[in-house]
């Protein structure tokens, strides 16, 4: 089915280079072009408006109209008079999705929730805390979630009330995958994708039908996120740490361990934010056809970039052999427990099934209250919204590292919503981070995040600096407070 949205237009990601020899008409073109032959515009898909495109690119309206009319003649696109204009029908021939197998009801097994690397969170309301992860909560959009949900307890039909399909409701399924073809690039298949209790249930889910298919050793980034090896080890996996460079992850010492599954977060790695290098996506695939091993991809952050053009999912070069993990833990609130897993066709029926056996489905209405609020166009203004005001804050860490601690080399910017901070040599991370606690300021180090012995967490210290949660004058003061610490004073 076509996905109907309704607003000012949906999010459309493409990107123009004014350094390339090409017309930017005819780069425009070309990506709309690949866009609906790829399948991340569906037949009957709404274009965003030529105003709200022109707006996004920074290239005139009439670039976008002509383009629009080209497309059109070449039958692309349709337009009716009145109305958006639309990937025609007969652009890319629809393809029948296999339905998904039915799940037999078992018990429930609630996972495990690991912990937040670092110190936690200071007590009470005095203090400032730079905890990484999380996004600003003041921000969730708690009058257009209410009206979804009373559209959802309005018109949810009675039947679907009940212990309700393991892979999740179809409409939600359905809207996440033409959001995900569009935004992220992925090769999304409704029919194997499972909605999930947020990131975390999704990777034990991944990580249990890994498991019943043999394997036993999984790699994970070195520095990295201590859920992915929390989760791994509740599993029952034997985990590898495999280092991290301005690269991204060493595919080369990847390709010399045992594992058959790698737990990466390319987009935006965590904790360095580096991206993963074009040369190991291709080697990372390579290796997983290679070896038969499965790329975990957790795309944690990815809504939020700043400085770069999107970063397409490792997903869309290799759906049979990634498993792409997402969540509205970041977009929106962690607390709504909603997320979601495209799943290689091999495992879906699998991971449907623990699923089943883990809570017998997400809720219904939450699921329903999602789906509108993406399909509406809000999720997509929210967005927007919440990267101008990431960024001001981004913008606030910077200027006072400037300020206050001009020694501290900061990286990792280009996108979500937290730093690293590379303190000056010698400095003693441990030391920073209990002195600055001493101050009513939480501060986190980067060894909490390394899996390999500890004299290499002491080669130099770093600072994991979330900015999401709060405002640019608590940045600023948080700074100002521990600015002799930073500086190795």
């Amino acid at each position: 089915m076509s996905i109907e949205w309704t607003g000012s237009g949906p999010e459309l990601p493409l990107r123009v280079d004014r350094n390339r020899p090409e017309p930017l008409r005819e780069q425009l073109e070309s990506a709309l072009r690949e866009s609906i032959r790829a399948g991340r515009l569906a037949a009957g898909e709404r274009l965003p408006s030529s105003r709200v495109l022109a707006r996004d690119l920074g290239v005139s309206r009439g670039l976008v109209t002509e383009c629009y009319a080209q497309l059109q003649a070449e039958g692309y696109l349709v337009t009716r008079g009145g109305s958006a204009t639309r990937v025609a029908a007969a652009a890319r021939p629809p393809v029948d999705a296999p339905s998904p197998p039915s799940m037999p009801a078992g018990p429930a097994v609630l996972p495990e929730t690991p912990e937040i690397p670092g110190l936690p969170a200071l007590a009470g309301s005095v203090g400032i805390d730079f905890r990484p992860g999380v996004p600003d909560l003041s921000s969730f959009p708690r009058e257009r979630w209410s009206r979804a949900l009373r559209r959802a307890c309005r018109d949810v039909p009675s039947d679907l009330l009940g212990y309700g399909d393991p892979y999740g409701d179809p409409v939600l399924r359905d809207v996440l995958a033409a959001y995900l073809r569009r935004v992220r690039g992925a090769a999304a298949d409704a029919a194997h994708t499972v909605v999930c209790a947020g990131y975390a249930q999704g990777l034990q889910l991944v990580l249990r039908a890994l498991a019943g298919e043999g394997v036993r050793v999984v790699a994970v980034e070195d520095p990295g996120d201590p859920d992915h090896r929390a989760a791994a080890a509740t599993a029952g996996l034997d985990i590898i740490a495999v280092p991290v460079d301005e690269h991204g992850v060493d595919t080369g010492v990847l390709a010399a361990t045992g594992a058959r599954a790698v737990l990466l977060t390319p987009a935006h790695q965590s904790p360095t934010g580096v991206v993963l290098a074009p040369g190991r996506r291709q080697a990372l695939i390579a290796w997983a056809v290679a070896r038969d091993a499965t790329i975990v991809e957790d795309d944690y952050d990815a809504e939020f970039r700043y400085d770069r053009e999107p970063v397409g999912a490792l997903q869309g070069l290799a759906p049979d052999r990634v498993a792409l993990l997402g969540s509205v833990s970041k977009s929106l609130a962690p607390a709504l427990r909603l997320g979601w897993i495209l799943c290689p066709p091999r495992l879906s029926a699998e991971i449907a099934r623990q699923k089943r056996l883990a809570d017998r489905g997400s809720p219904v209405l939450d699921q329903f209250a999602l789906a509108d609020l993406v399909r509406s166009g809000h999720y997509d203004r929210h967005l927007r919204h919440m990267r101008t005001r990431y960024a001001a804050r981004r913008a606030a860490l910077v200027d006072a590292l400037g300020r206050y601690a001009p020694e501290v080399e900061v990286r990792g910017l280009a996108a979500g919503f937290h730093a690293v901070a590379r303190l000056p040599p010698g400095t003693d991370e441990r030391a920073v981070v209990e002195a600055a606690r001493r101050r009513s300021v939480a501060l986190y180090g980067i060894s909490g995040y390394l899996l390999d012995p500890p004299e290499r967490r002491t080669s130099s210290a770093r600072l994991v600096l979330g900015f999401g949660n709060l405002t640019p004058d608590s940045i600023s003061d948080g700074i100002a407070t521990v600015a002799d610490l930073l500086r190795g004073g």
